[in-house]
């Protein structure tokens, strides 16, 4: 089940981000199970030019909304504009019209301004009005966030953190990828001589196929098994939701198609798991933090 156009995709964009195989895979396979992407790290470590890269490979129309403090939900949505002429009010569509949106810095607006995005995200659709107006297809938003501790950020509430289906981090690179990016062409540079390899129609597709690979019974038992794990082991506050297992499945098809399988495997889900469930699960022992999530997959055997 190799796809050409996969291959084609991570190709591309592993020649621009250099040395993040792992998080552009993630970050393909959200995009293929129609989820959101949430990006939390430290600024200049490539967030925006992984955004940026993705959309350009794919063809995708792109806008980027860089969130302020004093944003407004409008500066998202749009406006209408009263004509004299016509004694009505014309719609002004704002940056939320697109097939590709880059929500820099998500955190530092207010969380009013939050919720616009985040319910355009959810329904893929803004009323304005009286009127419902449909965005357009396909529809993916990657947010970049800030760490909370630095100055002038609004945390996402948890209600708003779940409408992500992923939150990765990209990290420093290491040393033989830092020396490439040292003394290697300008990546803006590169990205403005980037052709697309695929197409919107294309994605469409490919979404399509991923959603209909087979999922056995025994693996959606292996998948409750977490999902029970979370909820009846007394490690966190909360378990993890039915909207959070259904992301789950999505995210390890997707994961599987990538790999270029017909079915998804446990590893499958063992490898999406992190970043579908670091922004969902807060731990009540915070000293257990780290390697909590292989601790969690140890918990829970395959069937």
């Amino acid at each position: 089940m190799a796809n050409k156009d996969i291959s084609l995709i991570l190709d591309t964009v592993n020649d621009i981000i250099i040395g993040k195989q792992q998080p552009i895979k993630l970050a393909l396979a959200c995009l293929l199970a129609r989820g959101h992407l949430l990006i939390e790290d430290l600024p200049g470590v490539g967030k925006t030019t992984l955004a940026h890269t993705l959309a350009a490979t794919m063809g995708l129309t792109f806008q980027r909304i860089q969130f302020t403090s004093d944003m407004l939900p409008a500066d998202i949505i749009g406006i209408s504009v009263y004509d004299r002429e016509s004694s009505r009010f014309h719609f002004h569509p704002g940056p939320i019209f697109t097939q590709f949106i880059l929500a820099d810095e998500v955190n530092r607006a207010s969380p009013r301004t939050q919720s616009a995005l985040l319910e355009a995200m959810e329904e893929q659709q803004v009323t304005v009005g009286n009127e419902t107006l449909n965005l357009p297809e396909p529809f993916f938003v990657i947010a970049t966030q800030n760490p909370s501790h630095q100055i002038g950020t609004f945390p996402l509430p948890e209600s708003q953190l779940d409408r992500f289906l992923m939150r990765i981090e990209l990290g420093y690179p290491d040393a033989k990828a830092e020396r490439q990016l040292l003394i290697g062409s300008d990546r803006r540079q590169l990205l403005k001589q980037l052709q697309a390899v695929t197409s919107a129609e294309s994605l469409l597709a490919l979404q399509q196929q991923a959603s209909q690979v087979i999922v056995s019974d025994a693996l959606v038992d292996y998948l409750q098994k977490i999902l029970q794990h979370t909820r009846e082991s007394g490690h966190y506050h909360h378990g993890l939701s039915p909207r959070a297992g259904l992301g789950l499945l999505s995210a390890a098809k997707a994961w599987a198609f990538i790999e270029g399988r017909d079915h998804v495997l446990p590893e499958d889900v063992q490898a999406v798991l992190p970043s579908v469930v670091n922004h969902r699960l807060q731990l009540i022992d915070e000293t257990q933090k780290p390697d909590w999530i292989d601790r969690l997959i140890q918990h829970v055997p395959i069937p």
